[in-house]
């Protein structure tokens, strides 16, 4: 069966389709028309595309619409236990988010698919001095496919002003795992928390719009709320926060949290392990200084995963 399919062709380059619709206000407070090149304009807007199929029984990419700085590096079968399943690298060709930067990215994974999807480095999110930058990602799962996505740390620089909105749609039978990190700035320069403002959100629901799960976070300066970026609730004076989700009905929610519970015992991090609402999987989140640690916790607590609902062991993972 082909991927879930948009009823019309969309207008990528439509300043609707690559916009968020609804920023936070915290963001878009900042709205205003930059001194450099403004949105919408060359080189400012990202656009992936991307729909999956299993083709000749092995997961193929069917559909590729892209648009610069956004690209992706060639799908490849490199898992010797899971051989049709596809491992994608996102990249961006530029070395970092700039102010008006506008990118959007859609995942539409069709029934019993198996994707892999990360990026090739970390998003770096340089100084803004007008306006802010935008990340919108769609992932669609049908019925039976098996979706990871992975992408490395984003890192705000000094006066960095960031959002991203993603919105995961998992069919009943399908299964996603879902995974971030972010960092405190450009520790190495000194730079702790020294964005202006750093926001998300993340909504996972089914095809009929009930939602699943949400998770927000914000973070900046003018948040009014005191300790609101190191206090006990977000990064609680460490400088590396990790979340990764397991939405599947392939074991019960119980089994997936008590799998990464052991998985990220024993790496000597903070964290916290959670049945997802309407038991329709677990959820991590882990707080250390070590970048090492972090990921060395989330990767152990991705095997584990992977293992628990694959029946395979996770493959290594190599970055271009």
């Amino acid at each position: 069966m082909p991927p879930t399919l948009p009823s019309t062709r969309p207008d990528r380059l439509d300043p609707e389709y690559y916009s968020v619709v609804r920023l936070p206000p915290e963001v878009a407070a900042l709205a205003s028309v930059p001194d450099t090149l403004a949105p919408g304009s060359a080189a400012k807007v990202g656009v992936l595309d991307l729909a999956f199929a299993v083709r000749g029984g092995r997961t193929e990419l069917v559909e590729r619409y892209q648009k610069s700085p956004l690209q992706l590096i060639r799908p490849l079968w490199t898992d010797p236990a899971m051989p049709g399943m596809t491992y994608v690298c996102l990249m961006a060709t530029g070395a970092g988010v700039t102010q008006a930067d506008r990118y959007r990215m859609d995942f539409r994974c069709g029934p019993g698919t198996q994707v892999h999807l990360t990026t090739q480095a970390a998003t770096k999110v340089f100084r803004m001095e007008h306006d802010y930058a935008s990340q919108r990602v769609r992932l669609t799962a049908d019925e039976g496919a098996y979706v990871e996505y992975l992408p490395d740390p984003v890192i705000p620089f000094a006066d960095a002003r960031f959002y991203q909105d993603t919105e995961v749609t998992v069919a009943p039978g399908a299964t996603v795992v879902l995974g971030d990190t972010v960092t405190a700035g450009r520790l190495a320069r000194g730079e702790r928390h020294d964005y202006r403002v750093l926001a998300t959100d993340l909504r996972v629901t089914r095809p009929d719009g009930t939602l699943l799960a949400v998770d927000t976070l914000r973070l900046g300066a003018d948040t009014g709320m005191p300790d609101s970026v190191t206090g006990p609730a977000v990064f609680a004076g460490h400088d590396h926060v990790c979340s990764l989700f397991a939405v599947s009905d392939r074991a019960p929610a119980t089994e997936i949290a008590d799998t990464l519970h052991e998985a990220v015992a024993g790496h000597g991090v903070t964290y916290g392990v959670s049945v997802l609402p309407r038991e329709c999987g677990a959820w991590l989140r882990l707080l250390d200084d070590s970048p090492v640690r972090v990921a060395a916790a989330h990767t152990a607590a991705w095997n584990s995963v992977h293992r628990l609902l694959t029946g395979c062991p996770a493959p290594a993972v190599r970055k271009p």
